[in-house]
Formats: C-alpha cells, sequence, structure tokens
C-alpha cells in the first residue's frame, strides 16, 4: 500500500546524515533535531503553537488531559475512523458519543453532530479521514453556539487545506481549539518509527500540553500536575525535518495518481471515485473507492492474486466495536457508517507509484468489474 523504501532511497543522502548528526550530537532525546523540526512544522502549519511527542495516540491524550475533561463527561466523535480516535476517550473514561459521516466526504456530518449535543457534552472530534478535510467552518460554528472545545484529528490529513466563506485558508490541524496529528510510517508525512504533534494557537493550553507530554512537570522534579512520558526522539525528527521539505511534492504525487485512478474508473457505474468538496483539497493519505453491486471479498481475492494489495478501512465500526459494549451508546443505529463498512476498499496510493503500475492496478479492477 506504500513504498518507503523507494521513498528514502531518493532521499537517502539527506536522512543519512541528519541521522548521523545526531549521532554525532548523542542528544537522543529533546535535542536540537527536535527543536529545529518542531519550528519547521510549526511554521508550515501557521500554527500558533506546536509540540511534539511520542505518536498520534498519545496526541489525542495529551490533548483531552489539558481539557480538564472528567470522567462522564461525552466527547462526540465519528465511528467511521481507526479506533484511536475513540479508544483514547475510553481510556479516560469519557463517554463516546458516535455520530454519522457524510456518505460522500466520508467526514463528520454537522447535522448529525447538532442533534448529538446534550448537556454532559464536552468536546468534538472531527477526523479528516483518508486525507479530505472535515467541514470544520460549520463544526466550529456549532462548538462556538454551545461553548465545546474541538480536537481535531488531523493524523490522515497532514498538509491539507481548508477554505473558508471568507476565502480565507487555513491547514487542517490549526482551525479547532486542538489539533493532533501522527507520523506513523505509512502516514504522508511519516518517520521511521512512531511520533506525532499536537497544535494550538492557545498560550496556556499549548504550555499545559508541553507539560503533560513531561510528566507534568515544568521544571525538574517538579511535578505540577499529572502527566504522562510522551517524546519525540531526536533521530525521528531529523528524518521528519528533511521529509517536511518534500511534503508538498509528497502531495501532489499522491494527487497525481490518485487522477489517474478517478479517469481509468469515470465510466464505471459500480464505482465511486474519492469525493472532493469545495472547501477541502484531498492530500489522499489513502485513496478509497465506494462500490456497489461488486463482490467485494472476490475483489479483494482477486487483487491479490495479481499481487496488487487493497485494504478495508475500516471493516468495524467504533460503535459495532467488544471494547465499548461496556457504555451506554446512544445513536448505535448509523445506517451510512454501516453502509460504507460494506462498500469502501483502497487502493495503494504513495509518491512512488509509476504509470506502468498504476495501469496494471486500473486493469486488473477493471477486469474483475468487467468480467
Amino acid at each position: 500500500m506504500v513504498d518507503t523504501k523507494n521513498q528514502y532511497l531518493k532521499i537517502k543522502t539527506e536522512v543519512d546524515a541528519a541521522i548521523h548528526e545526531v549521532l554525532d550530537s548523542a542528544a537522543y532525546i529533546n535535542g536540537k533535531a527536535v527543536q529545529d523540526f518542531t519550528a519547521a512544522l510549526n511554521q508550515y502549519q501557521g500554527a500558533g503553537f506546536t509540540i511534539p511527542c511520542a505518536n498520534g495516540t498519545d496526541a489525542l491524550q495529551i490533548a483531552m488531559m489539558a481539557l480538564d475533561l472528567q470522567p462522564g463527561d461525552e466527547v462526540i466523535t465519528p465511528s467511521f475512523t481507526y479506533i484511536a480516535t475513540t479508544e483514547v476517550v475510553a481510556l479516560l473514561k469519557l463517554k463516546p458519543v458516535f455520530v454519522e459521516v457524510d456518505p460522500q466526504t466520508f467526514c463528520m456530518d454537522p447535522e448529525a453532530l447538532r442533534k448529538a449535543i446534550t448537556p454532559k457534552t464536552k468536546a468534538i472530534v472531527p477526523v479528516h479521514l483518508y486525507g479530505h478535510a472535515a467541514p470544520m467552518e460549520a463544526i466550529m460554528a456549532i462548538a462556538q453556539e454551545f461553548g465545546l472545545a474541538v480536537i481535531e484529528d488531523n493524523a490522515q490529513a497532514i498538509g491539507a487545506d481548508h477554505q473558508f466563506a471568507d476565502g480565507s485558508v487555513k491547514k487542517t490541524g490549526t482551525i479547532g481549539t486542538i489539533g493532533t496529528t501522527s507520523f506513523y510510517p505509512s502516514k504522508n508525512l511519516g518517520a521511521y518509527g512512531d511520533g506525532g504533534a499536537i497544535f494550538t494557537n492557545d498560550a496556556d493550553l499549548a504550555h499545559k500540553m508541553k507539560m503533560i507530554a513531561n510528566h507534568g512537570q515544568q521544571t525538574r522534579y517538579y511535578h505540577e500536575m499529572v502527566g504522562c512520558n510522551s517524546r519525540l526522539d531526536s533521530i525521528q525528527a531529523a528524518i521528519l525535518n528533511v521529509k517536511l521539505k518534500e511534503l508538498d511534492k509528497y502531495i501532489v504525487a499522491r494527487q497525481t495518481a490518485a487522477s489517474f485512478y478517478n479517469a481509468a474508473f469515470a465510466s464505471q457505474e459500480q464505482i465511486t471515485t474519492p469525493f472532493v468538496a469545495s472547501y477541502s483539497n484531498h492530500v489522499y493519505h489513502q485513496y478509497t473507492l465506494l462500490l456497489e453491486g461488486v463482490d467485494r471479498d472476490g475483489l479483494v481475492a482477486h487483487l491479490a492474486e495479481k499481487k496488487i494489495p487493497s485494504m478495508i478501512y475500516y471493516p468495524v465500526p467504533g460503535h459495532r466495536q467488544k471494547m465499548f459494549s461496556a457504555f451506554d451508546l446512544p445513536n448505535l443505529d448509523l445506517k451510512t457508517t454501516d453502509w460504507l463498512t460494506e462498500r469502501v476498499i483502497s487502493l495503494p496510493i504513495h509518491t512512488e507509484l509509476d504509470m506502468e503500475q498504476l495501469s496494471y492496478i486500473t486493469e486488473n479492477l477493471l477486469a474483475y468489474i468487467n468480467r
């Protein structure tokens, strides 16, 4: 699904030099590489403050801890997302409230969000799924109306733009109260191990989250609050700093591959290609099709026979996961979410796809559809 090896070979000289610089410095934790990457990422995002951390799940946890959410507080989130988004809610003994997504963008439906709000609601976690922005203008308006915090899960959409009605544009992850992201190796900006970051425009929240990520301390051995140990190590930061310079090129490469797929599938009534809303671009962390009247399992097996990988993201949505069975979950009848889980399939999308590979993938998929 992702060719990280050949991507590395193209930037091998720069990456190897960056790693050796860290090794020579012996500053493996919170070294200069971390400071440099944090500053560069903050500038790229146009964020007020950026706090690096160990992974995207930690980023979500730290964000919720910083908002002083209490056990039993309700957090509204889509069910159609990776489990980390809602796992953290349960871990902190908060109550997940699952809502529907838009069937075209796969992102949170603002009307479903509004209907789910109760006096116990304290936060909203929209997910920029597959690389497409959630409708943040509508979500932020609802959040402001009800006095709710917004934590953007931007793990799949780093580099994506969101345009507002007044013509202004912001990077996803910088719009809500707090934004989070992941540098898992398969991400558009991926490390060679784990990593994550948190964004905010609130100086007080930034200070608090930095402390939480460092055992709740500002001064060593003086712990002012309960925190955790969540650090982006210097070697990963050094690698990410090299790759950040390539991120916009990587996005264009993914968009080019997506355009090839779109053209190849344009005339197929059984296939719906990814939708791009007028307010968003698409950075294609995943290229996800909707199938209608197609034996999906059969297609997956056919592609596998041809040595073409494919994935189903996500076959079991959050509201149907056993881990949440102890919660009194409302809104379990999520017809759109269940409908999507039965029809989505993702094809390889990455920076190293060439025309020969794209042709091979599309020809074999179409051969099965039109057999």
